[in-house]
């Protein structure tokens, strides 16, 4: 086994092993990164991401982002998979606190924030909401895909608006 003599050298080393594949080794570097420096915020970043991607254990994937936030508010990779994580699990306090932290970040992709909070929003079949924060990724969006993605998601909502209003008869004698 090599020897490495810093904690980053190490992280490193783990994050070149999930590149390629060997989850399990770069799973147990990033478990002794975190038994000798428990606060190294990029370790439990990247334990949420194996927990929340590979082993699905939301619990513990969610305790490493929370984690990761809480050590490194600065760290913009974190956001959008820990917000993405709250949403799936529906957890709207959550949500609320993170996608508004997350805007304050720099670095964090503004779009994909809005796009994911349009997403809740849709899900919780709050149409306005989830149109408002879905033009606001719009407006943020600089990938031509993923501006293609919100368009979808523009149209998807309004046709769901369409859907659910409701019908007046007027009855004309």
């Amino acid at each position: 086994m090599d020897n490495y003599y810093s904690i980053e050298e190490k992280y490193l080393q783990a994050v070149d092993e999930l590149s390629f594949g060997e989850t399990p080794k770069g799973l147990n570097i990033l478990n002794q990164i975190i038994a000798d420096e428990p606060f190294y915020a990029r370790a439990h970043y990247q334990l949420g991401m194996i927990h929340y991607y590979k082993i699905q254990d939301y619990q513990t994937a969610g305790y490493h982002f929370k984690t990761c936030m809480e050590l490194e508010p600065a760290f913009p990779d974190n956001y959008t998979h820990y917000l993405d994580l709250v949403i799936f699990l529906n957890m709207e306090k959550q949500v609320s606190a993170i996608s508004a932290q997350a805007l304050t970040v720099a670095g964090v992709n503004k779009a994909r924030i809005y796009e994911l909070m349009g997403l809740f929003h849709e899900k919780q079949r709050n149409w306005n909401k989830a149109l408002t924060a879905y033009q606001d990724a719009f407006m943020e969006v600089t990938e031509k895909d993923e501006r293609k993605d919100i368009e979808e998601s523009l149209k998807r909502v309004r046709l769901k608006m369409k859907q659910t209003q409701a019908y007046t008869y007027v009855v004309i004698e």
